[in-house]
């Protein structure tokens, strides 16, 4: 089915935003979601998947450079930087996350910034904010078009599908291409998405968003040496309608006047307050309040007295894993996550290592994990909830649930809460003028002159970190 204007409509609109159309709300959330981006990305250089992928790309040159966050004297092709520093962002599952379902910063951020260092006249901090805020309400219009994008995926693993068109929005937009070359970065950019789910749970699952950083970058470049794709690709469903089932695509106007509606001001994103998938939050936080309870009752969490363990949780196949054998399972496994929450009282990152996940004590709680998916539980990240249920061998029982965890976008993070994460984070391969380089920098980013100086401070390492 062919709806005429669509593509074009983009097109212009991503060439006819300008600063003054960002507001107060979109740039501080904005400015909150790069922070947490850079944090995540830092501390993701410091996983196995992000150096075999740095190994690789270190076999390409060119004459433009660009930085590898964490790193002080590597530098990479810019789209390459682009690629890696993607994978970083999204190697723990620790980015932030929207509604509908997608990690949507990870695949713009670290493609502007690579992008931003090979460009004669540097862009400022409002130029980055815009370019970024373009890339974030491109893919918040396409998740729109359908209403399969709402809910957690079962095909496509969705920053594959709409991250890529989210990269070549921001990256044409830094370049100040023409609408008819920015509906065509669009086009060019349609070709390289989408990703089976089934590499959910694995290494490459990171490589969809360090390729969607990537391949958007590539088709913004592509089109402005004149590259052309289908100029109606939105319009389509043989266009970007293969990804969805039920398409319905719509225009993206703007406004005469000054005023743009965000998709942003009206849907913050959820932040991470641990690295796996975001459906764990949800049972980590049951799990944790019916431990409190069983606590408060026996006085302390015994193992040998546990029957079992009742989750109530939504249905989705590539988070129900009953035994975690790796990492990226673990992260992707409800009975992992609450188990860990039990058996600790609480997650962090090092319950993802090979050590902890290979407890003896882990390993027997998980074989008393039981998983019901009660027809109300809804698989999708604005309606879903986790009940976590303790049976003793007593009898006695101890339940919770959570209906919204703190770090959801009903319930967020206050920006202490935020700016720690990203230290904690960033400390992890920046020394401390980095750390708080980047905080100044990113505070003030509309102010700043050159957002380049941002480089400057992802690469103040020390010895011991780098």
């Amino acid at each position: 089915m062919l709806r005429k204007g669509i593509t074009e409509s983009f097109g212009a609109a991503i060439h006819a935003l300008n600063t003054t159309q960002l507001t107060d709300g979109v740039i501080s959330r904005s400015k909150r979601m790069m922070l947490d981006t850079l944090g995540v990305g830092l501390l993701g250089t410091r996983t196995a998947v992000f150096n075999k992928a740095l190994t690789y790309s270190q076999l390409f040159t060119s004459d433009d450079r660009s930085s590898v966050w964490g790193k002080s004297k590597t530098t990479l092709p810019p789209h390459y930087a682009a690629f890696v520093n993607g994978i970083a962002v999204h190697s723990m599952d620790f980015d932030d996350t929207w509604h509908p379902a997608t990690h949507p910063s990870g695949a713009v951020l670290p493609a502007l910034l690579a992008l931003a260092e090979t460009l004669p006249s540097r862009p400022s901090g409002l130029d980055l904010l815009l370019a970024f805020n373009v890339g974030i309400e491109v893919q918040g219009r396409l998740m729109r078009f359908s209403r399969e994008a709402y809910n957690i995926p079962e095909r496509f693993h969705p920053p594959s599908v709409v991250g890529v068109m989210g990269s070549a929005a921001a990256s044409a937009k830094l370049l100040c291409l023409s609408p008819a070359q920015c509906s065509h970065a669009l086009a060019i950019a349609a070709s390289s998405a989408g990703a089976p789910l089934a590499n959910a749970a694995t290494q490459t699952k990171p490589l969809h968003i360090g390729n969607a950083a990537r391949r958007g970058l590539e088709a913004a470049q592509l089109a402005r040496m004149g590259l052309e794709g289908n100029p109606a690709i939105l319009d389509l469903n043989c266009g970007f309608g293969v990804y969805y089932k039920n398409y319905s695509p719509s225009e993206m106007t703007i406004p005469a006047s000054s005023d743009f509606k965000w998709i942003l001001e009206d849907q913050d994103v959820a932040f991470k307050r641990i690295p796996a998938h975001l459906g764990m939050h949800w049972v980590v936080d049951a799990a944790l309040a019916a431990r409190a309870k069983l606590d408060n009752t026996v006085g302390n969490f015994d193992l040998s007295q546990i029957r079992h363990v009742t989750l109530r949780v939504p249905p989705s196949k590539y988070v129900n894993c009953p035994l975690p054998a790796t990492e990226h399972q673990a992260r992707h496994s409800f009975q992992f996550n609450a188990s860990s929450a039990l058996l600790d009282n609480k997650v962090t990152v090092s319950s993802f290592s090979e050590t902890q996940i290979n407890r003896p004590a882990l390993k027997e709680l998980l074989s008393k994990v039981l998983v019901e998916t009660p027809k109300d539980n809804q698989p999708n990240f604005d309606k879903m909830y986790c009940e976590v249920e303790i049976e003793t061998d007593q009898g006695q029982s101890y339940a919770a649930r959570c209906d919204t965890f703190y770090g959801h976008w009903r319930r967020p993070l206050s920006q202490k809460d935020l700016v720690e994460k990203f230290s904690v984070n960033a400390s992890s391969a920046l020394c401390t003028e980095g750390v708080e380089g980047v905080i100044e920098v990113m505070g003030n980013i509309e102010s700043v002159r050159e957002c380049s100086i941002l480089g400057s401070y992802l690469r103040m390492t020390s010895g011991q970190q780098e």
